[in-house]
């Protein structure tokens, strides 16, 4: 069983005994916390209403965890929005649209199934910073809340988000309805039994798709496969996408966050491409900044500053990059996962928005999905990681790391950072496992392994 605690939530697997997993104990203990946070950051007095706004993807521990939040909320006098089977986005949207002074997503994101967590969100739909995310998680060590006596008890109000969320994405300048109708696309997708289900059949006929093939899209938590979107998990929906004809493919994770694409003969267009892409798009109707973070790639950098913008990278996380993108006006920006953050619509990870303006641009390009890949810059990221023994200075080894290298470009906003020429590899140090995790990018597969090997010895030459 685990049980892990972090500024951007609590997440765990379900069952166990109470601090060794997600139970019902440690669910309310937790609520409870970041309820008192919400209550004492909303400037309201104790009489007046505070509202938090709670969804939660399909997992087969959803309905459960649920009833807790939802009894321990009210418990506290807090009144709930039940939105339900929503994704992340959707949670975010919800939050500015009802006013709320929170809100709570029931997920554990591309975890497998017997996890879950709970996402904070602030009262702009937005994750918690290290502040405030500290000040939860002091809350529940410290016991340190009560609960509402019986007249002031919250109440529950149910409503579905799926439709405001999907005309707001309909609404935008940038999404080209009538264009994507024209090509007649046909589109799979793979929602791996979760809340996408929902969500992108709706989304895909409201945007004009001809023919939508359906993959795993009957929400009841039971995924399929490794629920992350990642291409050795992608082989069915790859050989659908093939003999079936469909132009592209859309895979989402179980909250919809992070959006995965395939091109019409297969191939993958890659995660760290679909930001790319979008951007690219973006930026040829309209000039300024992009922003994603350290661990993302190059090419975001290159296709901005063909287009006369500013590229800036941010500390891993979502709430970095939303602070950075905020700080220096990026129009568009993101992680590498899959990630599409677009302030015209919210400051958040939202694969329904990255689809519409995907497809958009698809359409505008004239070109096939693997044509219009092919058309970016070419880069590779190999992704490692270093097992550390228990007493090793970590933040001393970083440092050997950043002297050995001093001659080249360094970023130290998050790990060390390393820019060559050509290349570049990124050392940062988890927060949850005993490693150092280590990026490298470079123009071959061959060359990136390569660069990352030889980062990976002058570690442990240090050790």
């Amino acid at each position: 069983m685990t049980l892990i605690k972090s500024i951007s939530g609590i997440r765990g697997t379900i069952g166990g005994k109470p601090g060794e997993g997600l139970t019902p104990l440690d669910t309310v203990k937790f609520t409870a916390a970041f309820a008192t946070w919400v209550r004492n950051n909303s400037g309201k007095r104790a009489t007046e209403r505070v509202k938090i706004v709670l969804g939660r993807d399909a997992r087969i521990s959803g309905p459960m965890v649920k009833q807790i939040v939802i009894g321990t909320l009210t418990g506290m006098g807090i009144d709930v929005i039940d939105i339900d089977l929503a994704t992340t986005p959707t949670v975010e949207i919800a939050v500015t649209e009802e006013k709320a002074d929170g809100g709570i997503i029931l997920t554990a994101s591309h975890n497998p199934k017997q996890w879950n967590a709970l996402k904070l969100l602030n009262n702009k739909g937005e994750f918690l910073n290290d502040t405030d995310g500290k000040l939860v998680l002091s809350y529940a060590e410290n016991d340190a809340y009560f609960f509402a006596d019986v007249e002031l008890l919250g109440n529950i109000v149910e409503k579905d988000y799926t439709n405001i969320h999907i005309n707001q994405v309909l609404k935008l300048k940038l999404v080209d309805i009538e264009a994507i109708r024209a090509k007649n696309f046909t589109v799979a997708i793979d929602c791996v039994n979760s809340v996408g289900g929902v969500v992108l059949p709706k989304l895909l006929k409201a945007l004009g798709v001809k023919e939508i093939i359906e993959l795993y899209c009957e929400p009841n938590g039971i995924f399929p496969h490794n629920p992350e979107p990642l291409p050795e998990h992608l082989t069915e929906i790859s050989k659908v996408t093939k003999d079936k004809k469909a132009d592209v493919a859309f895979v989402v994770d179980p909250d919809v966050d992070r959006l995965a694409i395939v091109n019409e003969d297969g191939s993958m267009f890659g995660e760290e491409y679909t930001l790319v892409a979008v951007a690219d798009y973006i930026l040829s109707n309209q000039v300024g900044n992009t922003c994603s973070n350290l661990s993302s790639s190059r090419a975001l950098r290159d296709v901005t500053e063909k287009h006369g913008g500013k590229y800036v990278a941010a500390a891993v996380g979502e709430v970095n990059v939303v602070a950075a993108m905020k700080a220096n006006n990026a129009i568009i920006g993101g992680e590498g996962n899959g990630g599409i953050i677009y302030p015209e619509l919210h400051y958040g990870r939202d694969a329904l928005v990255g689809i519409a303006l995907f497809l958009t641009h698809l359409s505008k390009s004239g070109q096939t999905c693997s044509q219009l890949r092919a058309g970016y810059p070419e880069y590779y990221i190999s992704k490692n990681k270093i097992e550390l023994k228990p007493g090793i200075d970590v933040d001393g080894i970083l440092k050997k790391v950043k002297i050995r290298f001093s001659d080249q470009h360094i970023n130290d906003i998050d790990g060390v950072k390393i820019d060559f020429p050509e290349e570049w590899v990124h050392l940062r140090k988890s927060n949850t496992e005993a490693i150092i995790r280590i990026y490298a990018e470079s123009k071959s597969k061959e060359n990136a392994d390569k660069l990352a090997n030889k980062i990976i010895n002058e570690i442990k030459s240090m050790m």
